[in-house]
């Protein structure tokens, strides 16, 4: 009997060791519910929403790999402390039936002034701060590639089934990418090798410390969506090099940067009087005025990353993970048709976190998210979506939380 291209979606499929009970991932949206740096409870109910939502697997994001790698308030820093809290988030997912994947990252430069020193390839000015960001030295670097891999070691004694490597979005890796941002005349400098060689040391390192049941992925950039940054060529160059390295089970492709251009990866409405009411007063007026320059207005499409991402189904045979605007079941079935192995869905799914089950019990419509990405200043909060109300939020009868709501905490 042939199968359908519904029910290839929801049948199961292999992510490297790992068994996904369906193709569609829960995409990494920072969540913001960390207490201390440790799991809450609240975050712990955020993720269940979705696992009975109908998803494949859930992303617990951000989480860094050391506290030099935080880029925001609230985040989860994976040290020896954390695991207990992030055993018990793995072990709901899996009584759920659901895999569990942690993406782990070092901020660099988007993490000046919320937690790391801004570590980045050369030193450039932070804007949105108006600060300088530190060049990594050779032993800052050996150091963070060795922060990768510590921190993979706690993840798979969490539990974790899967580690999604961060390369994308303007974040320490991408930053080296970038031939705007990294101006370096050594070895993690200038040609596209070069340039790769932080994000391909870590995932061989990583790969090499992981267990053989635990699958790696990387979130990439295919354009930096800025003048001068990493397009889609080079980016291929870069996936082709991840490929022929073997350390990766699948790549998930992205764009835009938090550092330069947020908006090339949501598109939709600019909420810019939401956004400035995360920095200090001092700086609000200043970032409204050159908002319209940091966060430029892109239309909200359908799979606004497809045309970028069939380059690269082209050019590779490994998995792919396709992401950015996927609201409808017919985007999903295209996806796969057109050979992406797996979708991943963020804002959809913090509109209706039990949209997937509507599409495989036949029930369900479109996604019905506005794209008013009110949801991105919300990750200072406790990630929502703007329109859900307060007790319907997943995560939310448990937060802004008290203190004992943490899950581990051996404080």
């Amino acid at each position: 009997m042939e199968v359908t291209g519904t029910e290839k979606i929801f049948a199961p499929v292999q992510l490297g060791p790992v068994t996904l009970r369906n193709r569609i991932i829960k995409a990494a949206t920072f969540e913001g519910m960390a207490i201390k740096n440790l799991v809450s409870e609240a975050l712990i109910d955020f993720h269940i929403a979705f696992a009975q939502g109908g998803i494949g697997m859930t992303t617990l994001a951000y989480c860094a790999v050391s506290q030099d790698g935080q880029g925001a308030p609230n985040e989860i820093v994976v040290r020896e402390e954390a695991i207990p809290g992030l055993r018990s988030l793995v072990d709901q997912m899996h009584s759920l039936d659901v895999a569990a994947s942690i993406q782990l990252g070092h901020a660099g430069p988007v993490g000046i002034g919320a937690g790391g020193r801004g570590l980045s390839a050369s030193k450039v000015l932070a804007k949105q701060r108006m600060k300088k960001t530190y060049p990594a030295s050779e032993e800052d670097l050996l150091g963070v590639i060795d922060d990768f891999v510590v921190a993979t070691k706690h993840a798979a004694n969490a539990g974790f089934d899967c580690v999604e490597l961060h390369f994308g979005h303007g974040y320490l890796v991408s930053n080296f990418l970038s031939p705007r941002l990294n101006k370096r005349r050594d070895r993690w400098g200038g040609s596209i090798e070069n340039r790769a060689r932080l994000g391909r040391e870590i995932a061989k390192q990583v790969r090499a410390s992981a267990p053989d049941s635990m699958a790696v992925i990387a979130k990439l950039n295919m354009d930096d969506g800025v003048k001068g940054g990493l397009h889609v060529q080079e980016s291929i160059e870069v996936a082709k090099m991840l490929e022929s390295d073997g350390s990766l089970d699948a790549i998930e492709l992205s764009g835009g940067s938090s550092f330069e251009n947020p908006m090339y990866l949501f598109r939709g409405d600019v909420p810019v009087n939401e956004m400035a009411q995360i920095f200090p007063k001092a700086l609000r007026l200043p970032f409204k005025l050159t908002a319209k320059k940091f966060m430029p207005y892109y239309p909200f499409e359908e799979t606004f990353f497809l045309e970028h991402a069939r380059f690269f189904r082209q050019a590779l045979s490994m998995p792919l993970i396709l992401l950015g605007g996927i609201n409808k079941l017919e985007s999903v079935e295209k996806a796969v048709e057109e050979g992406f192995e797996y979708v991943a869905m963020g804002r959809a799914l913090l509109r209706e976190p039990d949209l997937i089950n509507r599409w495989m019990n036949g029930t369900g419509d479109d996604g019905i998210c506005i794209h008013c990405n009110k949801c991105m200043p919300s990750i200072y909060q406790g990630t929502h979506c703007y329109l859900v109300p307060f007790n319907e939020r997943p995560g939310h009868t448990k937060w802004p939380p008290a203190v004992s709501n943490q899950v581990g905490n051996h404080d």
